[in-house]
């Protein structure tokens, strides 16, 4: 995608964020997180765009999430939408090649532009669940229409840049087996585990796993099982569970 291009799903993903959030209960649980609010997932999405705009500057410090009080849904949204404009001012004005700090060192602006794109688009997601009780591979139906394109993306972002990140943080070991991810509806695949610093991409993985992109995306994210998102294992099923457990993605 181009940087235009992932500007413009911003504002889809956002503008469809700040919409939802003026009609969800703020108290009501978001599923998976920890017994987190929406209140509070609103909060943390808000204060993101506000940290990652201050990245994208070169400026590391900007306090993360607002205070969010007693606001109410209308006001959340409000609050939320402020900060999501801002954060799409930024990125306009630094461009796709100024200088940035990002989550994997110093390099161009254009890494937010796609980060945020995918921040927003799970916690969309999870702010969907939330007002339907559960996550489902089909909860952001009628929410925001998203181009398959979109969610492999999601899943490259995920295999080259976070499993190997949560790794040379220390955060998780190199995962044990290498695990293929297969887009059935296009020509996509993946090795997990093959971007590792020092690791050999040519291994046999120990399983293929197979469904559309929006069900690969998903299990990545642990925001839907292998099970329920519908995707078919081939090989040792348990090197999925391994590294979904190991914590891929933070």
């Amino acid at each position: 995608m181009t940087p235009d291009a992932y500007l413009a799903q911003l504002a889809r993903l956002q503008s469809a964020f700040a919409a939802l959030a003026a009609d969800v209960d703020p108290e009501a649980v978001v599923p998976g997180l920890d017994g987190w609010r929406v209140r509070e997932l609103v909060a943390h999405l808000a204060g993101v765009h506000r940290w990652a705009a201050g990245m994208a500057e070169g400026d590391p410090t900007r306090d993360q999430e607002p205070g969010v009080g007693a606001l109410d849904a209308p006001e959340l949204a409000a609050l939320y939408a402020e900060h999501a404009a801002d954060l799409r001012a930024t990125l306009a004005a630094v461009g796709p090649d100024g200088a940035a700090l990002t989550l994997v060192g110093p390099g161009a602006a254009s890494f937010w532009f796609r980060r945020q794109v995918h921040e927003t688009l799970v916690h969309l997601g999870d702010l969907a669940a939330a007002r339907a009780g559960a996550w489902t591979p089909d909860v952001l139906d009628g929410v925001v229409d998203l181009e398959p394109e979109v969610w492999a993306d999601g899943v490259d972002e995920v295999v080259t840049m976070f499993e190997p990140r949560q790794v040379r943080l220390g955060r998780i070991a190199p995962l044990a087996r290498l695990v293929a991810l297969r887009d059935a509806d296009g020509a996509a695949r993946w090795v997990l585990g093959a971007h590792e610093d020092g690791r050999d991409p040519a291994g046999s993985p120990a399983a293929t796993v197979t469904g559309d992109a929006r069900a690969l995306d998903l299990v990545l994210w642990r925001r839907v099982s292998p099970a329920a998102a519908g995707v078919t294992v081939d090989g040792d099923a348990a090197a999925l569970d391994a590294a979904l457990a190991a914590g891929i993605t933070p």
